[in-house]
């Protein structure tokens, strides 16, 4: 990759000295950064990054400062409140910050808090979004987050919370009861836990579930399992994170809409997975 891609003619913002602008860089793809993103990446004097954002993208800004501010499970990570205080220090130095973050940075991100803090020491911010891997890293694997005929909620849970053990203050029985389809990030070292909660709340075992690796890399892997063989299929296949669980029966539509699987010369397994019985265009 270059920094030889052209914006297209618009009237693009201008990231000035002293502003931080914290960006969502998408599940991996580089394709899939937004034209906002590219247009921060032309002007930062420095990037902030982090561990799940795609070192390629960095190479269409050749003359920032790259720092390094990844957070990963079981690893040696900087502290939030160090990296929140070090963008201030380095807006308040006069710099062109760009925070560039994996997904949407305020979708499990730690975005809000970042932005917060920059905007309690006086420093002008400016948010970006961009593709959250629940949606994009789904739909990378073939998997449609909502389908009409499957549901009509999705809910989106983190896996872990602050002390990276299963969050304690989900509800996973009215989770159970209120969503069709249940997207969990960050639950791949939790999914024993995971599934015997929403096993014990009600839901069936032989639920459809699908598991998704390294979404949109070129190292992506897809298991797809039912509920009560989750956990130990996951240990299995040893699949390792980030990974994107999609728990319902949106996961059964990757048998029609494995696009890659396709692209590589693959059939489809089942032209209507959902069992409908019709063509997908009558409703």
């Amino acid at each position: 990759m270059t920094d030889s891609i052209s914006l297209p003619a618009h009237h693009w913002p201008a990231l000035e000295p002293g502003w931080v602008w914290l960006c969502g860089a998408g599940p991996g793809d580089p394709g899939l950064l937004t034209l906002h993103a590219l247009n921060a990446l032309r002007q930062a004097d420095v990037i902030v990054y982090d561990a799940l954002v795609d070192e390629r993208i960095l190479d269409w800004a050749p003359e920032a400062e790259k720092i390094y501010a990844g957070k990963r499970g079981g690893k040696p990570s900087a502290k939030q409140r160090d990296i929140s205080l070090r963008l201030v220090e380095l807006a308040q130095a006069g710099r062109r910050v760009l925070r560039l973050k994996g997904g949407d940075p305020f979708v499990f991100g730690r975005g809000g808090e970042e932005a917060q803090t920059l905007v309690q020491h006086g420093v002008r911010v400016r948010i970006i979004p961009g593709i959250s891997a629940g949606i994009g890293g789904l739909a990378y694997a073939g998997i449609p987050v909502t389908h009409r005929d499957v549901n009509q909620s999705v809910t989106f849970v983190t896996g872990h919370d602050q002390s990276g053990a299963t969050p304690s203050s989900l509800d996973w029985a009215a989770i159970s009861r209120g969503s069709q389809v249940i997207v969990i990030y960050m639950g791949i070292k939790h999914a024993s836990a995971i599934a015997e909660a929403l096993l014990a709340a009600g839901r069936s075992a032989d639920e459809p579930v699908a598991v998704v690796a390294g979404a949109t890399t070129p190292t992506q892997k897809v298991l797809e399992t039912r509920l009560d063989r989750m956990a130990a299929d996951i240990a299995d296949t040893k699949l390792e994170p980030p990974a994107i669980i999609c728990i319902g029966r949106a996961a059964l539509m990757r048998q029609v809409l494995d696009w890659q699987g396709q692209i590589a010369g693959e059939a489809p397994r089942d032209l209507d997975p959902l069992g409908r019985g019709r063509p997908a265009e009558q409703g």
